[in-house]
């Protein structure tokens, strides 16, 4: 039996400000409803993922917006990824260089981490 991880909540203060942080950043908006009041869902997912991320409100209210420091997104080149945050606007920590990996780290406007790995070939 195959277990996927499709959908990962990301707590947010203000969905409007997060939709746009997240499509400049290169996420596709793949979804944006409001049911009914109270419950807004965005789904948004970044390029070549099979894994998308859920913004909104009233989907999760006992999770603090920026308490979400657990994301970590596998990429091809942590330089390119690095220079396409940066030249969106966003502050992205430099290419930290490990024996495991290359990894570029970001937050969100509310403080949720994401952290970009490349992988680098084991010997």
């Amino acid at each position: 039996m195959d277990w996927k991880i499709e959908l990962i909540f990301v707590p947010v203060s203000d969905v409007d400000r997060a939709k746009e942080f997240y499509t400049r950043i290169g996420f596709h908006a793949d979804h944006d409803s409001t049911p009914y009041p109270g419950l807004r869902f965005v789904q948004l997912t970044p390029p070549g993922s099979a894994c998308s991320i859920a913004i909104g409100t009233g989907l999760r209210d006992d999770v603090p917006a920026g308490s979400l420091d657990a994301i970590q997104v596998v990429i091809p080149d942590a330089d390119a990824a690095l220079a396409q945050l940066r030249e969106v606007g966003v502050e992205a920590e430099g290419v930290d260089e490990q024996s495991w990996g290359r990894f570029v780290t970001f937050a969100h406007p509310d403080g949720n981490t994401w952290t970009l790995q490349q992988l680098v070939p084991q010997a």
